[in-house]
């Protein structure tokens, strides 16, 4: 069970950090973080749980990354279910979490969008459902490969983390204006289901796109990477 409780922790800490810099602190007057900052908050949730949990659970925190890795040869197929379902429950209790401390400031209204990840008139850009689809799939293909290099056991040892957290920080700066980024489809379950309405019918996008993108990532990796792949 160990390593499934430190998916369910590392997951919340995900949709804590990321999620709750977008919904308190990106807008907050004269100082907030803005995009930029919450960029920044995702990298460093990851990079932070990478160091902390990696050894335990190899700290996926994403059940496209979980998907992604098994299609990588890397991780089991009968520890698939598990790993999703403490990721999907950490970042929705994550979720809660944050709900109860927003809803306590006046004015505050979980129809604005909760840092829900959506598309047409609910991209913050509004860009189309093609665009969202195209923008998920290419961001999160990108993130396993960069992880399944990082990792492997050519690369220089002990660094994975930084360059991975590095890496989810570039694809905010890059789709938080397309789809508000998920590329992890328990971050967008873990605000969706507070949300319900739109963020839900619209979340079928952020489970599919980034699973197809998860699994393409993989293979290419195991396309470049040759016969020594590890």
């Amino acid at each position: 069970m160990k390593p499934y409780a430190a998916e369910f922790l590392g997951t919340f800490w995900l949709v804590l950090g990321g999620c709750g810099s977008a919904v308190l602190a990106a807008t907050f007057p004269e100082v907030g973080i803005g995009l930029l900052g919450v960029a920044l908050a995702f990298g460093l949730t990851v990079l932070t749980m990478a160091f902390a949990i990696g050894h335990i659970s190899g700290c996926h925190l994403n059940p496209a990354i979980s998907i992604g890795l098994w299609a990588g040869g890397r991780f089991p197929a009968n520890k698939l279910a598990p790993y999703i379902a403490a990721q999907v429950v950490g970042g929705i209790v994550a979720g809660g979490v944050l709900y109860v401390i927003a809803s306590g400031a006046a004015g505050f209204d979980v129809a604005n969008g909760f840092a829900s990840n959506g598309y047409g008139e609910h991209s913050p850009g509004g860009y189309s459902l093609l665009s969202a689809l195209v923008t998920e799939i290419v961001m999160t293909m990108f993130f396993l490969l960069i992880i399944l290099g990082a990792t492997d056991k050519r690369a220089p040892a002990g660094l994975a983390p930084i360059a991975i957290g590095l890496a989810l920080t570039l694809i905010h700066l890059i789709s938080i204006p397309v789809t508000n980024t998920s590329v992890n489809p328990a971050r967008s379950t873990g605000v969706a289901v507070y949300v319900g309405g739109w963020a839900t019918a619209q979340l079928w996008l952020f489970w599919l796109a980034p699973i197809i993108g998860g699994v393409l990532g993989a293979l290419t990796y195991r396309f470049i990477a040759g016969d020594e792949e590890s």
